[in-house]
């Protein structure tokens, strides 16, 4: 078992090189936190007869249980579960279980090695030597705020990717763009879980020992996790707009294509009629002057055509709407002047 041990009161604050954990350790002189990371089934269980654990908390940590949340035993000894939380990448989030119990002068956190508690207790000490003053709730509620100030840096990853994605749907639409927005969705949805679970932990907290006065280090945090929640579900509006971005950039990139397709038809077709005329039957490129029978014909049948598909347009309203404006305007004043003249 690999484990840190740190003992302080209104005074000083020592850290000691103890091999075996004993009740013994914690006095009157000294509050206790025991910080433990590499652990095995005998260690839990031997914590458990020495300080006198839940059973069913000591099988929670055992089964590595991921499930926020807290129980008060019977004792009164308090047991919760908090998360950190981390991205290793986009498409996993990383969470280790950090597991408190809580009893008369003593905290012991057990979590994995991945976790550095140890450090954020001794800067906290050294930024905050308030808590020397207070009992060991103090302790307990500051490390539960500096686990919540760490969930800032998940939605500020999401943030920073969301601000990405949208340049990269204006810029350069793709595919994977869309997969992307898709899995900070799901992401999104997953931390919001657990900042629920976190505040619903904080909460009960808040309620149950209000009276107590170390709870003003808890208070703020509350505030805190709510803001982070907020955050979270409107980045779901943002994902939204992102996609409609990405829609409208597909549709400018469509439009630029028929365009440009547009104009190289305009280019080609007068050329591909000029070479079907002169490849009909009868005309002669060496004599271009021998027009050949029923040429007059043709060209009516063709001017028929061509007028009948530009009308059938024109009434559709799909080519010289302002002529059709100018018309309608002309004939409503003479049916003004005509009225007039009635009059």
């Amino acid at each position: 078992m690999q484990k840190s041990i740190i003992c302080y009161n209104n005074y000083e604050i020592k850290e000691v090189n103890q091999e075996k954990i004993s009740k013994d350790m914690v006095n009157n002189k000294y509050n206790l936190w025991i910080d433990i990371t590499k652990y095995n089934s005998s260690d839990l269980h031997q914590l458990q007869q020495i300080f006198n654990l839940d059973i069913d908390t000591i099988d929670k940590v055992e089964t590595n249980s991921k499930k926020p949340q807290i129980m008060i035993s019977s004792n009164n000894q308090k047991f919760t579960i908090l998360l950190d939380l981390r991205y290793k990448n986009l498409q996993s989030l990383e969470t280790y279980p950090i597991y408190f119990f809580v009893g008369e002068r003593w905290l012991i956190t057990i979590h994995s090695e991945n976790v550095d508690l140890i450090s954020r207790g001794r800067r906290m000490f050294l930024k905050n030597n308030k808590i020397l003053n207070y009992t060991i709730d103090a302790l307990y509620y500051s490390i539960i705020t500096t686990i919540i100030d760490t969930y800032e840096q998940l939605v500020t990853a999401i943030e920073l990717k969301l601000l990405d994605f949208e340049k990269d749907a204006s810029l350069r639409p793709s595919r994977n763009t869309l997969t992307q927005l898709d899995l900070v969705s799901k992401q999104s949805i997953i931390v919001r879980r657990h900042f629920w679970h976190a505040r619903d932990i904080i909460n009960y907290l808040s309620k149950m020992e209000q009276d107590k006065e170390d709870i003003k280090f808890l208070s703020i945090v509350y505030d805190s996790i709510n803001q982070l929640i907020d955050m979270v579900e409107s980045y779901r509006d943002t994902i939204n707009s992102t996609r409609e971005v990405f829609s409208s950039s597909i549709s400018l990139q469509l439009d630029e294509t028929m365009k440009i397709l547009t104009i190289f038809s305009t280019i080609v077709l007068p050329l591909t009629l000029i070479i079907s005329i002169f490849s009909l039957q009868g005309f002669d490129l060496n004599n271009i002057t021998m027009i050949p029978k029923d040429f007059d014909l043709l060209l009516v049948v063709m001017g028929t055509i061509t007028g009948i598909t530009l009308l059938f347009f024109w009434k559709k309203k799909w080519i010289l709407p302002e002529f059709r404006k100018l018309d309608n305007s002309s004939s409503n004043n003479e049916k003004e002047d005509n009225n007039r003249e009635k009059k």
